[in-house]
């Protein structure tokens, strides 16, 4: 769309991500005129590549679970996911000629695996809606009047091809910060949103990478970086305490771990780095085995040897690249043959293959992180209606909250479903202006 200088509308969604694509159809929907502001040329471009380009939308497990992947935020989203949730979303995305399937972890995806379609899909809906959208633009400042939002003062944003310029001041009643967080700040998310927030009066809770990649020191020895290891059992140690655990695959890169487990510890662990605290990893190589059955297997494994050399008998316990570290941290040599092994040797491998140790020194950046931990404070938001509790005619969809949650499809239904809530809430709030239209035309 063209330059909107002097059109008034009834909601304003700043942002045109997976949250506000949602709420800018669903306020549409109910008959009000509205408008998405997106910096960059087209909406969903952070949508386009997540899940790896997949778009895993959300999970099919019950609300008391669900929201239990949230950890203290759970609570404040109970409300919305009661109003629309994974099976709504479901039905949603059929509607949409968009089916879905359930994969391993319960993980919903688009049947077609293309994470391009759901944009697409998203799009359209919301043009059909009746959403306009005015892109290569970003809200510089959220204007206040009598005590409630009236305008979105905007800019040309970086992003487009013009010089930055002062953009057109828009009317309404009603906006949606759906500006989404930090992370992959390359597809537009910069952390506008927390600016605007701030400004207005919100408390913004520190912001900081979530589902990010573990830097280790030392770096992982060579032969390591590309190995996955799957069915471990990884505990998050701070200083001497025992922190969370999380079962599944973990993955060694050149500058530390990655894959499911370590992304989902990792809120635990960028925050206990913060704290300038010890942080370590604990991997359980054999989580199924307890130590007197685990003994039990490696007396027979040795027993049945002989003078076969302990570095070929190995490959049966462990992968091939992890057996220099074993040998290393276990202090025997792979030369030793099974009948020679003592038992202060099968003692320290015992312990080794139940907790091998990985000190952790920091993490990746936003760049690199799937999303962001802190946010606008919820104590501030309403969860009925995802209205600010701070201004009037304010409205918060998605990322830009305080509420992250781990990897497999839940943030992003958070992010359909507070965007949901809040497009049609502000829409509702906005009746009032769309009375007074039709009053002056004369309409019942």
């Amino acid at each position: 769309m063209s330059g909107a200088g002097g059109e008034e509308f009834d909601v304003i969604v700043v942002g045109g991500g997976a949250s506000g694509l949602m709420a800018a159809g669903q306020a549409a929907a109910l008959g009000s005129r509205t408008l998405i502001i997106e910096k960059m040329g087209r909406p969903g471009r952070k949508l386009r590549i997540t899940g790896k380009g997949r778009c895993n939308l959300t999970n099919d497990r019950e609300i008391p679970e669900f929201i239990s992947h949230f950890g203290d935020a759970g609570p404040f989203l109970r409300n919305v996911f009661h109003r629309f949730f994974v099976s709504d979303l479901i039905a949603f995305f059929d509607e949409l000629d968009l089916p879905t399937v359930v994969e391993r972890g319960r993980r919903i995806f688009p049947a077609s695996g293309r994470a391009q379609d759901v944009v697409d899909a998203l799009i359209e809906w919301s043009q059909k809606q009746g959403v306009r959208t005015l892109t290569g633009h970003a809200a510089r400042d959220l204007l206040v009047k009598n005590g409630r939002v009236c305008a979105v003062k905007t800019v040309t944003s970086p992003s487009s091809k013009q010089r930055r310029s002062t953009g057109p001041v828009i009317k309404a009643p009603a906006v949606i910060l759906a500006t989404g967080g930090a992370s992959y700040p390359a597809t537009g998310s910069t952390g506008d949103g927390f600016r605007l927030a701030r400004a207005c009066g919100h408390r913004i809770v520190p912001v900081r990478p979530a589902l990010v990649p573990l830097e280790t020191t030392p770096l992982p020895p060579a032969g390591l970086p590309g190995l996955t290891l799957r069915n471990t059992r990884v505990r998050v140690l701070i200083e001497e305490d025992m922190g969370p655990e999380a079962f599944g695959e973990i993955l060694f890169t050149p500058y530390g771990v990655s894959g499911p487990v370590a992304l989902t510890l990792s809120r635990a662990v960028v925050d206990a780095l913060r704290s300038g605290l010890r942080v370590r990893l604990s991997l359980d190589l054999k989580p199924a085995l307890d130590t007197q059955t685990l003994d039990a297997r490696l007396l027979r494994d040795l027993a049945g040897g002989g003078k076969k050399h302990l570095r070929n008998l190995l490959p049966g316990l462990i992968p091939k690249a992890l057996i220099p570290l074993c040998l290393d941290e276990t202090r025997i040599s792979g030369d030793t043959p099974a009948c020679g092994i003592r038992s202060a040797d099968r003692a320290r491998l015992r312990g080794w293959l139940k907790d091998v140790r990985v000190e952790i020194t920091g993490h990746r950046p936003f760049e690199e992180a799937i999303t962001t931990a802190g946010g606008v404070d919820r104590n501030e938001i309403d969860p009925r209606t995802m209205a600010s509790r701070v201004l009037t005619g304010l409205y918060f969809a998605g990322e830009i909250m305080d509420m992250d949650a781990d990897t497999g499809g839940y943030n992003l239904q958070a992010a359909f479903s507070t965007g949901w809530l809040a497009g049609r809430s502000a829409a509702l709030a906005s009746k009032p202006s769309l009375e007074s239209r039709a009053s002056k035309r004369g309409e019942p």
